[in-house]
């Protein structure tokens, strides 16, 4: 029975990689989910403690605030106002809504309707939205990061089943 759970968590963690670079699946939540299930049942003498999972819901939360705050800090770096800025955050929250398309349109076309707002050209709503475009894919890279660290993390913590 073990070796069920630990097959399970495997799938999961995989599951959890494809999900950060396509966000179809909510990847580290999936990883997360991988690591509480076999915590819950093999119990804390065959799995990993109550101090390995804190660390897993951390990085979790890091994702998470790095995919929502990307798109805005891109579109700062490439010079947006604060219209464009707003306007990627608030495309961010919007474009979950609309699936994966949604994640990385979203902002972009946030970012360029605030600086459209802010009254700013068409070269530079253009790089504002660029700059978001370029933050969303950075956070991508960074999620996988994250991700991966938080299945060695798991898999260095937990006690071999053999």
């Amino acid at each position: 029975m073990e070796l069920l759970w630990w097959l399970v968590a495997v799938i999961l963690f995989a599951v959890g990689l494809i999900g950060t670079v396509l966000p179809v699946f909510p990847g580290t939540i999936i990883i997360l989910a991988g690591a509480l299930l076999h915590r819950m049942m093999l119990g804390p003498e065959k799995s990993v403690g109550w101090g390995t999972i804190t660390i897993l819901v951390l990085l979790t939360v890091v994702a998470y605030a790095l995919d929502f705050l990307s798109g805005y800090f891109g579109a700062r770096y490439f010079g947006a106002t604060k219209w464009g800025m707003f306007g990627a955050l608030l495309g961010a929250v919007v474009g979950i809504f609309f699936g994966v398309a949604g994640l990385f349109i979203g902002p972009v076309i946030g970012a360029v309707a605030g600086e459209f707002i802010a009254g700013k050209r068409m070269i530079d709503a253009g790089r504002a939205g660029w700059g978001s475009l370029l933050g969303n894919l950075g956070a991508m890279i960074g999620k996988l990061f994250i991700a991966l660290v938080m299945i060695a993390i798991f898999f260095m913590t937990v006690p071999h089943p053999f």
